[in-house]
């Protein structure tokens, strides 16, 4: 792969996330398509904060990035638990995406922490 944040775990993991949830999105009902949209925006957000928060080159502006990708990830629980209250997905599905937001949370956390550690 061609560009460094393309190595990143968590950042495959955002993009493989984000497809789950295009697919999923395609699937709801009639009515709902304010919830696909913004769940849509908020998958996407981690993933390419995550390649521009890579793409910076001071330590803060690459800080900001990966805060605001770990946010868009909190942002995703929220609009998951809608959905599977308005049946648009059910238990079993989302217990596992909210398991790949719990995960790439961690790993997020863990990358900031990184930065926090090395020298400027």
């Amino acid at each position: 792969m061609g560009f460094m944040f393309e190595n990143l775990d968590v950042y495959q993991k955002a993009v493989d996330f984000t497809d789950r949830i295009l697919e999923l999105t395609e699937g709801f009902k009639r009515g709902y398509g304010f919830l696909a949209d913004q769940l849509n925006r908020a998958a996407l957000s981690i993933a390419t904060n995550l390649a521009e928060g890579n793409g910076r080159f001071t330590k803060p502006d690459r800080k900001n990035f990966f805060t605001i990708a770990r946010g868009s990830v909190q942002e995703c629980v929220p609009l998951l638990e809608v959905a599977r209250r308005r049946n648009l997905l059910n238990e079993h599905r989302h217990a596992a995406l909210r398991d790949d937001l719990e995960s790439m949370a961690k790993m997020i956390s863990g990358l900031i922490a990184g930065l926090e550690k090395r020298k400027s």
